[in-house]
């Protein structure tokens, strides 16, 4: 729902939002507008939030592989007998032996946290490969016991995604749900996967489950009032919306989502004082401006909507992709959730 209305201005008020914005910033890189910048903060090791039919889920796992990319230390349990044996830790005769099973016990514990970090990709440097490699080591070595397990899938389909192998990314999600069918978290990756790949049906069943489990997930409570949005269900909308806010009552981004709904449904007042909160609590939240203008637009108030977004564009130049002009009108079209 990228199109359900726009509002036109007299192009002689309007024209030098634009016009100023790219004399300011013509020095600044433009950033795609199918990543606006605020977003809310999904888990760790999940997706970032997107719309149902036209993104893919944010990846951690990024890059190509690095040129001095290290090598994975051997996990157990060879290396570690193999560590016992040369300190002499196997030896009861020797002395050392206690000190040196620590050693070992030690570098054991050092190696396994080096390919935990590549796997779960904690820095956000490792590439793809590595990753896998790295989850695929765990996993194979056992090295995460029970439903701890599940985040090792979810970290490797993460992996696959950013290598674009879709098959394999499904086939841990999978896994990571069979582990772990109790933990909301696997149902709301999966989801958000199920969402890229335009399958909206198989993504709300996820985001429902996940929330039956977890009824403050507000990650999973947002992408199914986008979902919601998307087969124009607003109330339905409207009321995760809602919840989200109220879980989240100090996130920006929210109050921003739930005044472009309120936008939708030409709900102006409630629209302008969501948007307004936004704005108090992140000031420099450019859609949270763009949007209030929108609705200024809407009720006929041009001079608050010209502010509002001029100061939108010069925060975040890639906004004005939205603003079209023809003959003497210009159009705004609200950006994507």
């Amino acid at each position: 729902m990228r199109r359900l209305f726009s509002w036109q201005l007299p192009i002689l008020l309007f024209v030098s939002i634009v016009a100023g914005a790219h004399a300011d910033n013509s020095n600044q890189s433009i950033q795609s507008p199918d990543t606006p910048r605020d977003s809310t903060t999904p888990p760790d090791t999940s997706a970032a939030a997107t719309t149902p039919t036209t993104s893919t889920p944010s990846i951690t796992v990024t890059g190509k592989t690095p040129r001095n990319e290290p090598t994975l230390p051997k996990l157990p349990p060879d290396e570690f007998s193999d560590c016992m044996r040369d300190h002499g830790a196997l030896d009861v005769s020797n002395p050392g032996a206690i000190a040196a099973m620590e050693i070992c016990e030690y570098k054991l514990a050092m190696d396994q946290r080096i390919v935990i970090d590549k796997c779960i990709n904690r820095e956000g440097k490792s590439a793809p490969p590595m990753a896998i490699q790295a989850c695929t080591e765990l996993l194979d070595r056992k090295i995460l016991q029970g439903h701890d397990r599940f985040y090792l899938f979810m970290n490797r389909a993460l992996a696959y995604v950013a290598q674009g192998d879709k098959q394999r990314a499904l086939d841990d999600y999978n896994e990571a749900v069979k582990v772990a069918p109790k933990k909301a978290q696997p149902y709301y990756s999966r989801g958000v996967f199920y969402a890229a790949q335009t399958d909206v049906d198989a993504a709300l069943r996820d985001f429902d489950t996940a929330l039956s489990i977890d009824p403050k997930l507000v990650s999973a409570l947002r992408q199914r009032a986008i979902i919601y949005l998307s087969q124009t269900n607003l109330d339905g909308a409207l009321a995760d919306f809602s919840e989200a806010v109220r879980l989240q009552p100090k996130s920006a981004a929210l109050w921003s989502d739930r005044g472009h709904l309120r936008i939708l449904t030409r709900d102006y007042d409630g629209a302008l004082k969501d948007e307004a909160e936004a704005i108090r609590l992140d000031p420099k939240l450019a859609r949270a401006y763009f949007l209030r203008g929108a609705a200024f637009g809407d009720t006929g108030n041009s001079a608050n909507a010209i502010s509002d977004i001029r100061t939108a564009v010069d925060l975040d130049p890639s906004l004005d992709r939205y603003i079209s002009t023809k003959g003497k009108t210009a159009s705004i079209e609200l950006p994507p959730l």
